[in-house]
């Protein structure tokens, strides 16, 4: 596994526990990662976000030196801002900056060079990107991790590859994602004020 930089390993340890060193953490998280309470997000905050600031401003980007450092960066740029902005524009601020840095980790391969979860994380920013090439990226990543991933991790990646899937085909419906709509000033069409009367809104 490559060697995580120390600035780096604090969020890194608390987002995935003994996962990097396993391949999957030993203890479920998705609580953390998907099911986060207002609780949580006040603690994130409190740890993390004076690095998500420095990371949405440029400041971290050496972080990228390493893949584990560019994980890192990744979380810094797309995951927390979830926690932090909730239902906010702020949420979704880093995401070209994460989209960029995974494009980067994709082309020299270093997602090859991760544990399965690390993978998983280092591949999500693409389902949020309100581009249909990359959503189609997304898709063919999970496909070939579900593909080739240890069997007892099967049920979580086909989790992984269903929600990448679900994301793709909202894009390729609307161009975009509807429930977005309220927090950046968008309008919504017609056809998304009926999507989003029981559509899915990722905790946003």
């Amino acid at each position: 596994m490559p060697p995580i930089p120390p600035a780096a390993r604090p969020l890194l340890d608390l987002w995935f526990g003994d996962g990097l060193q396993r391949g999957w953490p030993s203890a479920p998280r998705n609580d953390l990662w998907f099911n986060s309470t207002p609780e949580q997000d006040a603690e994130l905050r409190a740890a993390f976000g004076a690095d998500v600031q420095a990371a949405l401003a440029g400041q971290r980007d050496d972080w990228a030196a390493t893949p584990l450092g560019r994980l890192a960066l990744v979380l810094l740029l797309d995951q927390l801002p979830r926690n932090l902005f909730r239902r906010q524009a702020g949420a979704f601020a880093g995401d070209a900056r994460a989209q960029a840095q995974v494009q980067a980790a994709l082309a020299a391969g270093e997602d090859e060079t991760l544990p399965a979860i690390a993978r998983v994380f280092l591949y999500l920013p693409l389902t949020h990107a309100e581009s249909l090439p990359l959503q189609d990226e997304c898709v063919r990543r999970f496909e070939r991790l579900c593909a080739t991933a240890a069997p007892e991790h099967k049920t979580e990646l086909d989790d992984n590859l269903r929600y990448a899937v679900l994301h793709r085909d909202i894009v390729a419906r609307f161009g975009r994602f509807p429930h977005r709509n309220d927090a950046l000033g968008r309008e919504c069409t017609a056809a998304e004020l009926e999507f989003l009367t029981d559509g899915p809104r990722f905790g946003q």
